[in-house]
């Protein structure tokens, strides 16, 4: 079967209440597909509009949900009418056989349920009156049920990804100011080496930081990109651990040539071996960042993407860095 490109329009609200990492979690660990990409988007009217007609003409879609889908989009979707400021929506994207279904397996239908089966159900509401009219409807997350929807709506998307896409820090709930602040937390290849809820818990984690993403994106590092990310640790590496390779290597010449060894040689041992030894040692962390032994390589090769994938987020708030840092602790 061939594979398929499915999509996850995390809704304003759901992002806004945090609970981004819930979502990301279940996608993740309940469909088994591969995540190969996200983005943070801030719709201008336009785009809103657009989505809601696509929704509105699907036939696709369940004519009893269908006008409230679409009138939810063009409400919730674009700017707030009274200020003018844009909201955060997250898009993922899975990639796999029989994606889309897969991916509408786990969200679920729209229905007024108190269970937690999918991802409406547990994130999103459909509360009717006691007329059976609908007196609330938050679907929490939207998708594409069936790969023509899922392509129209990725165009129209990906038209716009430029202009509403990227780094969302105006959007209307992102605090301003000159005390803001944006922090880089990088959810690392391990993360992401078979599906499990790893990565959407980590980020439930970040979440009472209180901060906003403003940026979502997943990235396979190039050698050249961790070698000058990493730089500063590789000096560092260099010179820190001149005593252990001194300690180790004396060790190891007295064991293998039944010899002492003297503290001066032991001083001089650690001098010639700590740079190569540190230079090793920082190659493994490019090596666990990148999936591939970045010495020796030439520029071309530097720069080509990694094997291994992590998922990049942008936190904007007050005081941003240092929030993050309390959550990380010591390192």
């Amino acid at each position: 079967m061939a594979k398929e490109l499915a999509f996850v329009l995390i809704n304003p609200y759901t992002v806004a209440k945090s609970r981004t990492g819930g979502v990301i979690a279940r996608y993740i660990s309940r469909t088994g597909l591969d995540f190969v990409a996200a983005r943070m988007f801030a719709p201008h009217a336009e785009l809103a509009h657009a989505y809601a007609e696509l929704i509105r003409n699907d036939p696709d879609v369940d004519p009893v949900v269908r006008s409230l889908l679409a009138d939810y989009v063009e409400r919730q979707y674009g700017p707030d009418p009274a200020t003018g400021s844009r909201r955060r929506v997250m898009m993922l994207l899975f990639e796999g056989e029989n994606a889309i279904q897969a991916v509408k397996d786990v969200t679920g239908p729209i229905r007024p349920t108190t269970s937690g089966e999918g991802v409406r159900d547990t994130f999103g509401d459909y509360i009717l009156d006691p007329a059976g009219a609908t007196h609330y409807l938050e679907p929490a997350v939207f998708i594409g049920p069936n790969l023509n929807a899922a392509g129209e709506a990725l165009k129209l998307w990906a038209k716009y990804s430029e202009e509403c896409g990227g780094i969302v820090d105006d959007a209307g709930d992102v605090p301003q100011g000159s005390a803001l602040e944006k922090a880089l937390v990088i959810l690392k290849p391990d993360n992401f080496r078979f599906a499990s809820a790893r990565p959407g818990l980590i980020i439930d984690i970040f979440s009472r930081s209180g901060l906003r993403i403003v940026a979502a994106k997943i990235h396979r590092m190039t050698v050249a990109e961790a070698e000058e990310f990493y730089g500063p640790v590789r000096t560092v590496l260099r010179e820190k651990l001149r005593g252990l390779v001194a300690e180790r290597s004396a060790k190891a010449i007295a064991g293998e040539l039944g010899m002492s060894v003297s503290e001066d040689l032991k001083g001089r041992l650690g001098e010639i071996l700590a740079p190569a030894y540190g230079d090793n040692q920082f190659y493994q962390i490019v090596q666990f960042m990148t999936g591939r032994w970045g010495e020796g390589l030439v520029d071309e090769e530097k720069a080509k993407p990694g094997t291994t994938q992590c998922l990049l987020l942008v936190y904007a708030g007050v005081n941003a860095i240092s929030r993050i840092r309390h959550i990380l602790g010591p390192t």
